[in-house]
């Protein structure tokens, strides 16, 4: 149940940031549009609550809960920058605005870029480290939360990985291609 609701969540998340722009740009509706656009957290809050029922009931913690803690962090660190994302490149094609901003390609404008990413990532896999602690506890020592340890073992390979990038970023900042002189 808890994977079918798991799918369930981000397919509602893809149709509600769909209906959202489209009532947006389509219908010339931003308020509602962004009323939309706001329900968007309701989504993780209904997986969270039903994931917190499945194991009060009893349920064994295993993967599954651990992987609902996992999609509500990355909701969290990483939706806002998805529902952005889709918006400037539906308002650049569809409502005439400006082309999106692409990120920077080198040097110490390339650094930041990256770490930004990299926080987005770590604020994503600190709140699923959050939310599995909290499932853990609330088990109690009575179940076998190995699963769930294991997922916040894999929060923190995330975080390692995303600091590790950016870091390479600011050390080894790649550098524009150097144009020699025009060929005669």
């Amino acid at each position: 149940m808890i994977v079918t609701l798991i799918v369930a969540c981000e397919i509602a998340f893809w149709v509600l940031l769909a209906a959202g722009l489209a009532l947006r740009y389509g219908a010339r509706r931003p308020r509602l549009g962004a009323a939309v656009l706001l329900c968007e957290p309701v989504l993780e809050l209904v997986l969270l609550a039903v994931t917190a029922v499945d194991l009060k009931n009893g349920a064994a913690p295993d993967w599954k809960h651990g992987l609902a803690a996992v999609y509500i962090g990355f909701a969290v660190g990483l939706g806002h920058s998805t529902v952005k994302w889709a918006d400037a490149r539906v308002a650049h094609r569809f409502a005439g605005g400006p082309p999106p901003v692409k990120p920077p390609k080198y040097g110490a404008a390339r650094a930041v870029h990256e770490w930004r990413v990299a926080g987005r990532w770590t604020v994503a896999a600190v709140t699923a480290l959050a939310l599995l602690q909290a499932a853990v506890w609330y088990v109690g020592g009575d179940g076998d939360v190995s699963s769930l340890q294991s997922w916040q073992r894999t929060m923190l390979f995330v975080i390692g990985i995303n600091l590790v990038i950016a870091a390479s970023y600011t050390v080894f900042p790649k550098r524009e291609p150097h144009k020699g002189p025009p060929a005669s």
